[in-house]
């Protein structure tokens, strides 16, 4: 039969990025494209003895769970690991997600109406752009420097546009490393409080930074906008965040943290989308942070180490005759390089070349409100220093066929 879709969900399937993840599944290509952690550096053996205790011990590690995640989960993630970072959250304002992405697609049904206006920070992740788009939302770019959003920029759209959200990431925005000042969160979020803007607050990335240039320690404790309002009933910011980037992406857990009538409004959505995120996993994961000798701040410490390396890596054979005229700004932490290939250097073509030679990476159109000129992404956090040094000499190589070709 001849299946009539949605307007909407074709812009799933014609989706580049999908295209992009299909062929790095395939064979021996390598990926600049993604946004993946070093599988290397997995705790494997932990998480072998937690999930061996978990499944052996109780039974109703497999059976269903509550909506709103393992209770000792979300106990342990509210206790010192949130208020380590100036987060107090009231009773039932936590709902464990699958992934950080699913917690914008909940908040995203709950809370968007076809045609609704909706901020973002340009450029901005992706899956942000994919989950409003299926929502039927007017996308809105705000500009911003290497402080963050322009407050300027910000009150003109707000009076224009009447948005009813805002999606930022203020700690090392996906895909331009931008650290966003104290100063500048301040202004942004008194800003959406005066207008009774909600601000979608993705620190995803938040732990993942690294040393300023001469050694210098990184600003990495700026509070969250979320901590800076402190309001845990009415207020106007939801936190999301994920283990995703510094344990490990299969185990699917990732939060949000609101006021309660936020999320109790997502965990009923939840309930309609899968009823739960994995209780296995989570309970895996609680007995890996709770139990184990594993602990997460060393560990994350190791990652910001060793994704510093590769960081260095890459900027070293940017360095080359073949990205001449390219430009970037150095990330201040994430996992990601954005940068603006020469003039008359087309993105998307280069994909083309790039993937004949066996390397990927992310065109800047991707990440872009409007089209987001002439730029990329290149991650720099999965593949390992053998591989990494690889797959930029064959972007090396596509580069200057290409532009021998021009």
């Amino acid at each position: 039969m001849k299946y009539e879709f949605s307007a909407r969900a074709h812009t799933l399937v014609s989706s580049p990025q999908l295209s992009i993840r299909t062929q790095t599944r395939r064979g021996t290509l390598i990926s600049l494209a993604e946004e993946l952690p070093a599988e290397e550096l997995f705790p494997l053996s932990l998480l072998a003895e937690a999930a061996s205790t978990v499944i052996t011990a109780d039974a109703g590690a497999l059976q269903y769970g509550d909506p709103e995640g393992y209770a000792p989960l979300r106990e342990w993630l509210t206790g010192d690991w949130l208020k380590g970072k100036g987060v107090n959250t009231a009773e039932g304002g936590v709902l464990l997600t699958t992934g950080s992405q699913q917690a914008i697609d909940l908040l995203s049904r709950v809370y968007i109406d076809p045609g609704d206006r909706v901020l973002v920070e340009n450029p901005t992740s992706p899956g942000i752009l994919q989950a409003l788009r299926m929502q039927g939302a007017v996308i809105i770019p705000v500009q911003g420097d290497r402080n963050g959003l322009l407050p300027d920029h910000l009150r003109a759209q707000i009076h224009q546009h009447r948005p009813k959200m805002l999606f930022a990431t203020p700690s090392y925005t996906n895909p331009s490393g931008i650290l966003w000042s104290l100063e500048r969160r301040k202004e942004v979020l008194e800003l959406c409080t005066a207008h009774n803007l909600l601000i979608v607050e993705d620190d995803s990335y938040g732990d993942l930074h690294f040393k300023r240039a001469g050694g210098a320690s990184p600003v990495a404790n700026y509070p969250s906008l979320y901590a800076l309002e402190n309001v845990s009933k009415g207020g106007h910011v939801l936190y999301i965040g994920s283990f995703s980037k510094t344990v490990a992406p299969a185990l699917r857990t990732g939060w949000a943290a609101g006021s309660r009538e936020l999320i109790s409004m997502m965990a009923a959505a939840k309930q309609m989308a899968d009823w739960q995120s994995s209780s296995l996993n989570q309970r895996l994961l609680h007995y890996l942070l709770d139990v184990t000798a594993f602990n997460l701040r060393e560990h994350i410490a190791v990652l910001n180490r060793e994704y510093s390396t590769r960081l260095k890596l890459m900027t070293e054979l940017l360095k080359r005759p073949a990205w001449k005229n390219s430009e970037y700004e150095l990330p201040e932490g994430g996992m990601f390089l954005w940068v603006s290939l020469p003039e008359g250097l087309d993105a998307m073509l280069l994909l083309k070349a790039a993937l004949a030679k066996g390397v990927a990476f992310l065109p800047g159109q991707l990440c872009s409100v409007n089209g987001g000129g002439n730029r990329i992404r290149l991650n720099f956090s999965h593949p390992g220093r053998d591989e990494l040094l690889l797959g930029m000499n064959l972007m090396s190589e596509a580069v200057t066929e290409f532009t021998a070709r021009s």
